[in-house]
């Protein structure tokens, strides 16, 4: 068998940890199997380097950022290959430009073109270890570019599909993927298994686990991740196609976001583009529109209310200040108290009345919703942020989560 496993910041955070990954890698080797590795910075390290480059400016060029960031994941590479190769293991450590990641785009948010790793997989077949930079690469010019934030594991998935590796373990400290949140149910439930994009939704609802980037790159490839924890050596949630042989729940889990924001402008001209004219200049400040209404048209005039990211709130109102003016429209209003739940599920494509039932559980708890947003296997409202809890708590229930056997895979 032949994998590629990811070990995030808290598992190489010190000595003690990366002797513990050391242990995992070895058991693997051990079993048998091919083995890469590729690894994340040590907690803390990358916003470590970056208050040291605010102390020496205000404004750092990018480019000099990700060669700096770079060497945080080139510490935690060579410390765990030291420690293999004092066990008499075979390893070797490589940055983003040995290991062949090839990158385009911008700095600090660069995407992987292609990874020119033939040499990784002959060290693998013979039974080495290459223990392999996260979140860089180079770009065609030689720069080191980094892919942001999250980026060690869309690089471990993507030589995961590189390697033809069967499937890409990425350890955390977090056993898997549960049906919401345990800090807020206690009940919640470990998933054993979890479809592409199901795991697409709850990553895009702002849960940490994955980056959204990976689990896109895995779909796309059919490249199973195995997300388990490396402090406690259990069977965490295997990420992978639909399996459609077998009877779904409606609904496998319930997410939510806080970090949203509100914003409606009201009394609009109603005139063809107005749409562009309003989310045109957002777009160009690279703030993320989600959730968007826009009313019926009264007397020529309409009113279009969205959510973005609360950390973009302020500068999103300023924008939108000025297209009030610009447009004409009456005024602008905004709400940064607001917040996201959702009930997602493959399982609603062969399941009635989800909606209905979503809706009347939060009536029931007095809820009341301003807006909704939906997709195929996912029903998403928008609720002042104070009942987010309750709301996830009463879903939650009310859709039989409380319970390992109505979670059906």
């Amino acid at each position: 068998m032949r994998i590629v496993q990811k070990f995030g910041g808290t598992s190489v955070g010190d000595p003690e940890r990366i002797r513990a990954t050391a242990d995992i890698v070895q058991g693997e080797l051990e079993c048998g199997n091919e083995v890469a590795v590729v690894v994340s910075a040590m907690s803390g390290e990358t916003n470590r380097l970056l208050l040291l480059a605010a102390e020496m400016s205000e404004s750092p060029a990018v480019r000099e950022l990700d060669a700096m960031l770079s060497t945080g994941e080139q510490v935690s590479a060579a410390l765990l290959a030291i420690e293999l190769q004092r066990r008499g293991i075979v390893a070797s450590s490589y940055n983003g430009s040995q290991a062949g990641f090839q990158t385009e785009g911008h700095f600090a948010r660069a995407r992987i073109r292609h990874i020119k790793c033939k040499h990784l997989l002959q060290r693998m077949q013979k039974k080495e270890v290459p223990v392999v930079t996260g979140f860089q690469g180079v770009d065609e010019d030689g720069n080191i570019t980094t892919l942001g934030r999250g980026g060690s594991d869309t690089s471990a998935v993507a030589l995961a599909v590189a390697v033809e590796a069967d499937v890409c373990d990425i350890y955390t400290d977090v056993d898997g993927i549960y049906t919401t949140d345990p800090r807020i149910v206690a009940q919640a439930q470990k998933m054993d298994r979890i479809s592409y994009e199901e795991m697409l939704e709850f990553a895009s609802l702002g849960a940490k686990v994955l980056q959204t980037r990976s689990v896109e790159l895995a779909m796309r490839y059919d490249m199973p991740i195995h997300l388990r924890s490396s402090f406690d050596l259990v069977t965490g949630t295997m990420v992978s196609k639909e399996d459609k042989t077998m009877e779904r729940a409606a609904i496998s889990g319930v997410a939510y976001n806080r970090d949203e924001a509100k914003i409606t402008i009201r009394g609009i001209p109603d005139d063809p583009g107005i749409a562009a004219n309003v989310f045109g200049p957002v777009a160009e400040e690279g703030i993320n529109v989600d959730v968007i209404v826009q009313n019926v048209s009264e007397q020529g005039f309409t009113d279009i209310t969205f959510t973005v990211p609360r950390g973009d709130y302020s500068r999103t109102m300023v924008i939108m200040s000025g297209i009030c003016e610009k447009m004409d429209a009456r005024d602008v209003k905004g709400d940064d108290s607001v917040a996201k739940v959702s009930v997602i599920g493959v399982g609603m494509r062969s399941h009635a009345g989800v909606a209905k039932k979503m809706f009347d559980v939060l009536a029931a708890e007095g809820v009341n919703i301003q807006m909704i947003t939906t997709s195929e296997i996912k029903i998403t409202v928008v609720i002042e942020e104070k009942y987010i809890e309750l709301s996830v708590r009463a879903l939650h229930n009310a859709f039989g989560l409380d319970h390992t056997e109505t979670v059906e895979y």
